[in-house]
């Protein structure tokens, strides 16, 4: 493993601009990476992967994976070497600390389990603070012991044999979905995973590419998974594809800064994911596409993105699950449009890094944008182009997806706005300010 080299932290603003333009290659996207990583360790043989987010949170997944056995090598960036374990982890002698990495202590809380490893699992504050039950209930019911911190960090596993059970989520999770599935690869007998709201399939797709007898069943609301264990997987090659929830933020940028001209390329094509893309077509955005190569096993696109005059709409619950990432920056491009966005079925948004249903709000408030906070829902009246005041200081509370809208929604308003940190962008999107800089944004330091 190597570090991470030093980023910005500390307050910084986002000043008006003039317009953005240019041309992104859209950042490896989160969720693979973390799966290379777990997947590639798990397999019997070598993974080479590309196009890996070398972020805090999937290095973190990668050093867990180093400390459970594998070999991790960097040959360059973006590109790893994993020699895996042929799904015989090793109990590590020192905890796994995961830092901020929700998915990435989750899907290895999985793993571990159907190794038969013991581990111990810790994380920064904030990752602390969130619920496990969702994760160490299912698996607790396979057979795994957990010992946790009232359902939370820190947790001890036990390692132990584990049997297949038919589970169906309380909520709508890929996080639990993926969990049960890798503790399955473990598990004697079969385990289905019934999901009443489809999520993002990347664990399925990638356990199909490791060679995994694994079937799927979905129809347009529903979807129902079958894995028979005990499986090994089959190390293969991973070129990771870009990552729409990164790609939303200079998506937003580009519609709400009057000149913009941006194209993102190798932006992942996949529709668990492009609920944002769909929801900001519908409010007006101009967005072209055209397919790209397929990745990962995953169709991926690039956009063309040019300034509009966004619309509200109400945002159909049942899309939550699509974008549930993205609806920071999408109140960002509400505070733009004209007329009232409405979103609901928000409850997911609560227990993320930070409460991001209320601190989406906060973020709307202090630069000037009316906005109606609900139970599990966001109501916001927009500005229109050229009425969002700005100005205002986001709390970030060491939740990175607000930090990065906080400076987005100063680049279109009448006067800078800024975030109180921007360390912890560093755990999904490291290029953040190069890239943005590279379009014409103008990011400083507050000191």
């Amino acid at each position: 493993m190597t570090p991470n080299s030093s980023r910005p932290s500390g307050a910084m603003r986002a000043k008006p601009a003039p317009a953005l333009t240019g041309t992104l290659k859209a950042p490896g996207d989160k969720s693979i990476s973390h799966r290379a990583f777990i997947l590639g360790a798990l397999a019997d043989g070598v993974t080479e992967v590309t196009g890996l987010l070398e972020s805090d949170d999937v290095i973190n997944s990668g050093r867990a994976a180093s400390a459970l056995g594998a070999g991790i090598e960097h040959l360059a960036p973006g590109r790893w070497r994993i020699t895996g374990t042929g799904g015989r982890f090793a109990t590590p002698e020192a905890a796994l600390d995961f830092g901020n990495a929700g998915t990435g202590v989750r899907l290895m809380m999985g793993a571990v389990a159907g190794s038969g490893a013991s581990a111990d699992f810790i994380g920064d504050a904030s990752l602390s603070s969130r619920p496990m039950r969702r994760v160490t209930d299912p698996l607790g019911e396979m057979g795994a012991v957990f010992t946790t911190t009232d359902g939370r960090l820190p947790a001890h596993l036990e390692g132990g044999p584990l049997t297949g059970i038919h589970y169906t989520p309380p909520i709508a999770s890929a996080q639990v979905k993926s969990a049960i599935l890798l503790a399955a690869l473990g598990a004697q007998g079969t385990t289905v995973v019934h999901e009443p709201q489809i999520t993002r399939d990347h664990t399925e797709t990638m356990l199909k590419a490791f060679g995994v007898a694994i079937e799927v069943e979905r129809d347009s609301a529903a979807a129902t998974v079958r894995l028979t264990g005990p499986q090994t997987l089959t190390a293969c090659p991973v070129d990771v594809p870009g990552d729409p929830s990164s790609a939303a933020f200079a998506i937003v940028a580009a519609l709400i800064v009057p000149g913009s001209d941006l194209t993102l390329e190798g932006v992942m094509d996949n529709p668990a994911r492009t609920g944002l893309i769909e929801t900001l077509r519908e409010m007006g955005a101009d967005i072209s596409l055209t397919p790209g190569p397929v990745m990962a096993g995953e169709k991926t696109m690039h956009l063309h993105v040019r300034h509009s005059q966004l619309t509200g709409i109400t945002v159909p619950a049942e899309r939550a699950a699509s974008m549930i990432d993205e609806y920071p920056v999408l109140c960002v491009a509400a505070a733009y449009a004209t007329g009232i966005t409405h979103m609901p079925g928000l409850e997911e948004l609560r227990a993320k890094e930070s409460d991001r249903l209320a601190g989406s709000a906060a973020l709307l408030r202090a630069n000037g944008v009316p906005v109606k906070e609900g139970e599990d829902s966001l109501t916001v009246t927009g500005r229109g182009v050229g009425g969002v005041p700005g100005g205002g200081k986001t709390l970030t509370h060491h939740d990175h997806r607000l930090a990065m809208s906080g400076l987005v929604i100063g680049l279109g308003a009448n006067a800078a706005s800024s975030v109180d940190d921007v360390a912890m962008i560093a755990t999904s999107y490291p290029d953040f300010f190069a890239h943005f800089t590279s379009l014409g944004a103008t990011l400083e330091a507050i000191t």
